[in-house]
C-alpha cells in the first residue's frame, strides 16, 4: 500500500523527508473524516481537538507525524480508511446532520458515534423514502454528485391519476422546468392502473422527479428511491443501514466515470 503521506508537499531543506504541516480541515478531509467543507463545519462546531485542545480556527495547521487529532474524542489519522454506508430512509425524516427542533433527522439513524464525519451524498425530501448514501470520503461524494457524471438514480412514483402514454413520452424526451429542460428519463409502468411508475434520472435537481410529473399534469402522491447507480436497497428495512463493501464503492466510482 502506498504511503498516504507521500502526496503531501515536503520541505526543500533536507529535514529527513518530514511532512510540512497542513491545514487542519485538509488533514481531516484526507483522513476520510468528511469533505473539506464538512471538516470546516466540524471544526467550527467545536468537535475537533488537536492534542486535547479544541480547535475552531480554520487556518490552524497540524503536523500529521506529531499532533494527535480527534473528532468527538475519537482519534483519526491519515491511515484511517474512509467509510461509505447505505441507509433505507423512512418517510418523515429530514436529510440533514444538524438537529432541527423536534423533527427526526437522518443523523439519528446512522452511526455517527463510530464515524463522526459521515455526511449524506445528496438528499431525499422528508416524505421520500429509499436509498440514501453516506460517506466520510469527500472525494467520493463530489464524484457522485458532480453534474458531469450523470449517475443514474431510479425512483418508484405513485401518482394521483394514471399516467397517459403521451405524458410518458414527454418524460422520456425531457420536459422543460423553470430551471431549464431536463435530460431524457427512462419511464415504465409498474402496475396495470398506471398510477405506479418507475422513472430513472441521470441528473439531480431540486425536487426534480415531482416537478417533472407536475409538468405533465400527474402529481406525485409518494416517492421511493430504489437504486443509486449500481446499488439497490435489497433487504434493508426502513431505518436500517449497512456499510458498503470495497467492491460496491468501486462500482459506484466506475458508474460515475462511465
Amino acid at each position: 500500500m502506498s504511503n498516504p503521506l507521500a502526496f503531501e508537499d515536503r520541505p526543500e531543506d533536507g529535514l529527513g523527508g518530514r511532512i510540512v504541516p497542513m491545514r487542519l480541515q485538509k488533514f481531516l478531509a484526507r483522513a476520510g473524516v468528511a469533505s473539506r467543507r464538512g471538516s470546516e463545519d466540524l471544526m467550527t462546531a467545536g468537535r475537533v481537538t488537536v492534542n486535547g485542545v479544541v480547535v475552531t480556527e480554520l487556518g490552524s495547521k497540524v503536523d500529521p507525524l506529531v499532533d494527535e487529532v480527534a473528532v468527538d474524542g475519537k482519534v483519526v489519522s491519515l491511515a484511517d480508511e474512509p467509510v461509505t454506508i447505505m441507509l433505507h430512509k423512512p418517510a418523515g425524516v429530514i436529510t440533514t446532520m444538524k438537529a432541527q427542533s423536534d423533527k427526526p433527522i437522518v443523523a439519528d439513524l446512522v452511526p455517527t458515534d463510530d464515524f463522526p464525519g459521515l455526511f449524506p451524498i445528496g438528499r431525499l425530501d422528508a416524505d421520500t423514502t429509499g436509498l440514501l448514501l453516506f460517506s466520510t470520503n469527500g472525494e467520493l461524494g463530489n464524484l457522485l454528485l458532480h453534474p458531469r457524471h450523470h449517475v443514474a438514480k431510479t425512483y418508484l412514483a405513485r401518482l394521483k391519476k394514471p399516467l397517459e402514454d403521451e405524458s410518458a413520452q414527454r418524460l422520456r424526451a425531457g420536459v422543460t422546468l423553470d430551471d431549464g429542460p431536463t435530460q431524457p428519463a427512462d419511464v415504465s409502468y409498474a402496475d396495470k392502473a398506471r398510477k405506479l411508475v418507475r422513472i430513472t434520472l441521470r441528473e439531480g435537481r431540486y425536487h426534480q422527479v415531482k416537478r417533472m410529473f407536475d409538468a405533465v399534469g400527474d402529481p406525485v402522491v409518494s416517492l421511493h428511491r430504489e437504486s443509486f447507480g449500481p446499488l439497490r436497497l435489497g433487504k434493508l428495512k426502513p431505518g436500517e443501514w449497512r456499510q458498503l463493501t470495497d467492491s460496491e464503492v468501486d462500482k459506484l466510482r466506475r458508474a460515475a466515470r462511465s
